[in-house]
């Protein structure tokens, strides 16, 4: 008997929130990536234009970690399930990293402990993915991934408010440690180490991996193990790869340049547009940092909501349509935010952003489940997030050389760059065919 063909049980809106409760504890991981990594290494001495070098951890760990572990896990049999094993090794590795980061001393060392702290984050992120389509019937898969996506906004809202919530509690946002990275930064990693394994944990023992038949587990023992038989696997996928997939590439391509690009950017952008400064080690631009937290904040709230409201209009319309809207809304913020000087203007293009994001962590997915065989799902949603990875991989190494030539040394116009780029995503998903009901 084939995976694809296990009577999976329906569960209860109660079950599908806490299977993706440990959704909160890897994308809080990721959140404090995206607020905290380019000023943290500003801080240490780092360039503007070299911040994308810097970031290419996450690309190529995505790249080669990701479907290796998919096509492992799709045929691993160990008594705790094919994903769990996964997510507990990825999710204890992530908490040694993020205790250790805001302790580095030096810039190549923070650099060197992103590439563990990606790897590790990779190792849970993809089994996660998996786990929830093996997990859920195929009519509740809309339901599964946007609820994973509401998780990713609340979590990242967390990531990002955290150290606001500490000086608001009364520390002192100039406090730094030997280091010069401030204090509430320290404090809001190791926040991160303590739920990224213990939310990962929770959700494995509510809603544990359904066991595979006999006749399952002896088909995939049978199967050869290891990482050549994996890469095999790999390259087999690809070269069968659904006609769905093969286009949410083009998608992909600029939803993940142009949202890379807003990460790493938004905190010069914010410390030269509203604070009117470009030393990193200035009060100014530890305000930036503080600001960034603020609306990076509110646009995960507007995330966590979105992927909830967005349920019934992806039933309805289907996700290739939503998606178009969100990301039609986002690329519309990015072009107007570098223009606000106000700071309290600020929210209104996080609105769009926030669209984006909650659909970004759902909808695609939602797109990519009806199309992948289910007995097959590690390694295509690992494949997939070659789809994320190479995007990001391509702009750090492609946007150093457009930096001063074409983007005139201006953090600002890399925002705008990707408002431009956002928007060409939302045409290229209008071009994926409709996927099945989910």
């Amino acid at each position: 008997m084939s995976a694809a063909f296990i009577d999976k049980p329906r569960l209860s809106v109660g079950q599908i929130v806490n299977m993706n409760v440990g959704f909160l504890g890897i994308q809080f991981s990721f959140g404090l990536q995206q607020a905290s990594m380019s000023p943290i290494y500003q801080m240490l001495g780092a360039e503007g234009k070299d911040l994308p070098y810097l970031w290419l951890a996450g690309p190529i760990t995505g790249l080669l970690v990701q479907p290796v572990i998919g096509a492992m896990s799709d045929r691993t049999t160990h008594r705790m399930g094919r994903r769990t094993p996964y997510f507990l090794i990825g999710a204890l590795l992530c908490s040694l990293g993020l205790l250790a980061m805001p302790f580095s001393p030096t810039l190549w060392f923070a650099a060197g402990l992103l590439w563990i702290l990606d790897a590790a984050n990779n190792v849970t992120m993809e089994p996660y993915r998996a786990y929830v389509s093996d997990r859920l019937r195929p009519e509740q898969h809309a339901s599964g991934f946007l609820t994973q996506a509401s998780f990713t906004g609340l979590a990242q809202t967390l990531a990002y408010l955290t150290p606001s919530i500490l000086v608001g509690l009364g520390m002192n946002k100039d406090a730094l440690g030997a280091n010069g990275i401030p204090v509430v930064t320290t404090l809001a990693f190791i926040v991160g180490a303590l739920l990224s394994f213990t939310t990962v944990y929770w959700s494995i023992r509510r809603v544990p991996e359904l066991p595979l038949p006999a006749d399952e587990v002896a088909r995939l023992r049978a199967l050869p193990r290891g990482f050549g038989p994996a890469l095999a696997e790999i390259w087999q996928a690809l070269r069968e790869m659904p006609p769905t997939m093969r286009r949410l590439w083009w998608m992909a391509l600029f939803q993940w340049y142009g949202m890379v690009c807003y990460w790493i950017y938004i905190v010069p952008t914010l410390a030269a547009t509203i604070f009117g400064t470009d030393d990193a080690k200035s009060a100014g631009f530890r305000d930036a940092v503080l600001l960034n937290g603020q609306v990076g904040g509110f646009y995960n709230v507007i995330a966590f909501a979105a992927a909830f409201a967005m349920v019934p209009f992806t039933k309805r319309l289907g996700a290739k349509w939503v998606h178009a809207f969100a990301l039609a809304c986002a690329a519309a913020g990015m072009w107007m935010l570098p223009g606000i000087h106000d700071k309290a203007w600020l929210f209104l293009p996080m609105v769009g952003i926030g669209l984006a994001w909650g659909s970004i962590m759902g909808n695609p997915y939602v797109l990519l489940a009806g199309s992948i065989p289910p007995e097959r799902a590690g390694v295509y949603m690992g494949i997939f997030n070659m789809f994320i990875v190479i995007p990001m991989l391509i702009q750090s190494l492609t946007l150093p050389l457009l930096y001063d030539s074409v983007l005139g040394g201006r953090p600002e116009n890399v925002i705008r760059l990707a408002g431009v780029l956002l928007a060409l995503a939302a045409l290229c998903v209008l071009r994926v065919p409709t996927e099945k009901s989910s």
